[in-house]
């Protein structure tokens, strides 16, 4: 049973004898990376970088699904760069534009 599905995974038009595999294989390692900037300070994320991350995966996690035969792979590494860069986007937005207000709200609290 599992050799049979082995075998089928291997000979898959989208399998590991393909680049429609190794390339979104690969492509995890953005979204590694961009997990491991989630400590990173807001100031050093770059709005295009995560522009182009989130708008990347949205556009290849759509085409994923409509090509033949559907890339699986691709699939989910396209949605876990949307969310990664999405996210990035929502951390340096809510620095940049919400976190004045907090503080000249503590500022007339105290003063």
């Amino acid at each position: 049973m599992a050799s049979s599905k082995l075998q089928a995974l291997w000979n898959h038009p989208a399998g590991p004898k393909t680049i429609h595999f190794w390339a979104p294989t690969f492509k995890w390692g953005i979204s590694i990376a961009n997990v491991a900037d989630f400590t990173k300070p807001t100031e050093m994320i770059s709005y295009p970088q995560q522009v182009v991350i989130a708008c990347t995966g949205i556009i290849w996690s759509r085409y994923s699904t409509v090509i033949t035969p559907k890339n699986w792979n691709l699939f989910s590494v396209s949605v876990a760069m949307a969310g990664t860069g999405l996210y990035q986007l929502s951390r340096k937005i809510r620095e940049d534009c919400f976190s004045d207000e907090k503080e000249a709200t503590a500022a007339s609290l105290e003063g």
